[in-house]
């Protein structure tokens, strides 16, 4: 079997762990606090998590989220421009393309395949690019469902909706609220993508509530 044409991930047990410490140390250090809730998952399935992106501090938020809750081995879907300028994501789970077309396809079936893993998470951000933290809705790129439906579907699907208010802090306060979306047994692009904008809209709302 070919290999897809893809930038993997890479063990090193001191830069993980290094770099493990930095992100929660910084995290600690430039936000006021990072709440979320919890979100149960079956223990025999891997996890899919489904994240908007609207900032660089993104993949640090899940890969920390990941520490805290959820314990399993980390994995990010990047583009092949971060994987080669910022050299530790490879020893942190990131994987990458090395080009577009078939190895876009190649790699986005590997991350299915890690999924059969009930040890792994695997992190997409399904709109594939930064957008404001003020966008109304979500989109989601065709890939999502190329993931799923290379994997043995034996996966707990997690919605997560992160937003960011200073209030009266001069440091930033970071929620992120988590949904484990019981996904039906057909899942269609539009399906997940109407979903995960309920849950995206409902966690505004719930921003929008917290009052200092």
């Amino acid at each position: 079997m070919q290999l897809p044409r893809m930038y993997h991930p890479r063990k090193n047990s001191f830069i993980f762990n290094f770099f493990s410490w930095y992100i929660e140390f910084i995290i600690k250090k430039d936000f006021s606090s990072v709440n979320f809730n919890k979100a149960d998952i079956k223990s025999d399935s891997s996890i899919l998590l489904l994240a908007n992106h609207f900032s660089w501090w993104d993949g640090f938020f899940i890969f920390y989220l990941n520490k805290k809750l959820f314990k399993k081995n980390f994995h990010v879907l990047i583009n092949a421009d971060n994987y080669k300028k910022v050299g530790f994501l490879k020893y942190l789970g990131g994987f990458a393309a090395e080009n577009k077309g078939k190895d876009v396809l190649e790699t986005l079936s590997y991350a299915g395949k890690l999924l059969d893993d009930p040890e792994n998470l695997v992190l997409i951000f399904p709109q594939g690019r930064l957008h404001s933290n003020h966008e109304k809705n979500i989109d989601f790129k065709k890939g999502v469902m190329q993931v799923i439906n290379s994997s043995k579907k034996n996966v707990s699907i997690i919605f997560s909706a992160t937003f960011i208010d200073y209030f009266s802090k001069r440091k930033p306060t970071a929620n992120i609220y988590l949904q484990h979306w019981g996904n039906e047994e057909y899942v269609s692009l539009q399906l997940l993508k109407s979903a995960y904008n309920k849950h995206y809209d409902q966690s505004l709302v719930k921003q929008t509530q917290i009052t200092e």
